[in-house]
């Protein structure tokens, strides 16, 4: 994925940077990592520093020190989950500023004034937001908004010049509804010609997993192939995989970052509670193939379990490490599809990741809808049901 700011190789999990920083480390130090695409947040940026401060330094690369690419979010979402009070017209959403309570107005066209100023390398339109377990009119209702938005994005982006370096993504709506996101899905299509990339929005909100991924599979099925599928707030490694063998190319999600800060590291074996007593005394590294810092420069476990949740030394390091992770996950899946060997990719990592615990039945199902079986050549497999239930898989049965 070529942007202003250099090339993306897809797919990729990008590291969310809320207020223009990922907590605990330095531009430098996420670039060292390998990482080019990270996520801003409009809606914080545009309250703090704002939009003026921004303009004046040259954009959100300059003002936090970022040569690579950039995506920010609408802000919608935030309207939502953070301030109760926010009432969505058609004109947009008003809410009450954090700081003086003043009533702001968040229209389509002030979105992408803010993602302009920002100088995103991806800005997302502004959909309506309702949460995945919303049922009702209400669902179809945001679906129809979201499309209506989207075309005055379209219309405000056009006319500022700036398509040529700003990329614009549609986002479907639907809710867990297959006949409102085929509908969603007619509308974003017929607009290809006026988007750049696709985001597949609505979802990571409680719902059922089984669920999660028939919607996933549905939007991607009917997304054109030749641009970029965006699966938002996904981060699970067990997610990310099952996304990428559906078709999605892009994900982001908070969950590598913050898990940091509670103290686990994100390994191929499986997520790794530090702050247990039993990693008192383990001097081995998180992971001995890992090339994150944490691991090459010989910080041990024992080391991490003695600082984790209590010197921000302790964050930063699991930090860097589950950064890696997800670059690793994900550069695997890559080079697996480059390689052609992308299905016997996914039975390592399943069999690696969960061993004796059991496989999650609905990744099983995802996974053989599109050809692969995880469960082939084994002869007795646990698999976890969806309301927690283990039962074992055997070839007689």
């Amino acid at each position: 994925m070529k942007l202003a700011h250099g090339t993306t190789a897809l797919p990729t999990f990008m590291p969310v940077a809320t207020q223009a920083a990922i907590k605990g480390l330095t531009p430098q130090q996420v670039e060292s990592l390998g990482v080019n695409l990270i996520l801003n947040n409009t809606y914080h940026l545009n309250l703090r520093p704002g939009i003026r401060i921004l303009k004046e330094v040259g954009g959100a690369h300059k003002f936090q020190g970022w040569n690579h690419n950039l995506l920010t979010d609408s802000g919608g979402f935030q309207l939502v989950s953070l301030n109760k009070f926010t009432q969505i017209t058609e004109e947009g959403a008003l809410f009450s500023s954090p700081f003086d309570g003043e009533p702001t107005m968040l229209t389509p066209e002030e979105s992408m004034s803010i993602q302009h100023a920002i100088g995103a390398d991806i800005m997302m339109q502004l959909d309506d937001v309702v949460s995945s377990l919303t049922v009702g009119p209400r669902v179809e209702e945001a679906m129809w908004r979201t499309i209506r938005w989207l075309d005055r994005c379209i219309e405000y982006h056009n006319k500022s010049g700036r398509k040529v370096v700003q990329n614009l993504f549609a986002i479907v709506q639907g809710g867990l509804d297959p006949k409102l996101r085929d509908l969603c899905l007619d509308e974003m299509v017929a607009r290809k010609d006026r988007v750049t990339g696709y985001a597949i929005g609505g979802l990571s909100g409680g719902e059922a997993k089984d669920v999660f991924w028939r919607i996933v599979k549905q939007c991607v099925d009917k997304l054109p192939a030749d641009r970029p599928r965006y699966c938002m707030g996904i981060g699970f490694a067990e997610d990310l995989l099952v996304c990428v063998a559906l078709g999605v190319d892009m994900a982001d999600c908070v969950f590598p970052t913050r898990t940091a800060r509670f103290g686990v590291a994100l390994t191929f074996n499986g997520p790794l509670n530090l702050k247990l007593s039993k990693h008192s005394h383990d001097l081995r590294p998180i992971d001995k193939t890992c090339p994150c810092p944490t691991c090459n420069d010989g910080m041990s476990r024992a080391m991490l379990h003695h600082i984790v949740t209590l010197e921000t030394a302790g964050a930063h390091a699991l930090t860097q490490h589950n950064i890696v992770f997800q670059a690793r996950v994900m550069g695997g899946a890559r080079d697996a599809i480059l390689n052609q060997t992308f299905p016997a990719y996914l039975k390592k990592f399943f069999a690696d990741y969960f061993g004796d615990t059991g496989y999650p039945e609905w990744c099983v199902n995802a996974l053989r809808s599109v050809g692969v079986d995880l469960l082939e050549e084994k002869s007795n497999v646990a698999i976890i049901s969806g309301d927690g239930a283990k039962w074992e898989y055997s070839e007689a049965a």
